[in-house]
């Protein structure tokens, strides 16, 4: 099994930086779209959205987004 070994944070200098891949608008995988780093307090995350690059966008995890959803009817 491979190791892998990421890159430290350097916001908070504590998390690593863990990639995240997403899927196209066709299907087609997008890999490394989002960089999050793995401390949930320092928050610090790099994505890429239609070549441009957003540093420190607020964080939503479907459960949250769901939740909210239900919450709202």
């Amino acid at each position: 099994m491979d190791s892998f070994v990421f890159p430290k944070c350097q916001k908070c200098k504590t998390g690593d930086l863990v990639p995240l891949s997403d899927f196209g608008s066709q299907g087609a995988p997008i890999h490394y779209k989002a960089w999050v780093c793995t401390t949930p307090s320092c928050g610090f995350n790099i994505k890429i959205r239609n070549g441009d690059v957003y540093i420190n966008e607020p964080i939503l995890s479907s459960q949250q987004g769901a939740y909210s959803a239900r919450g709202a009817r």
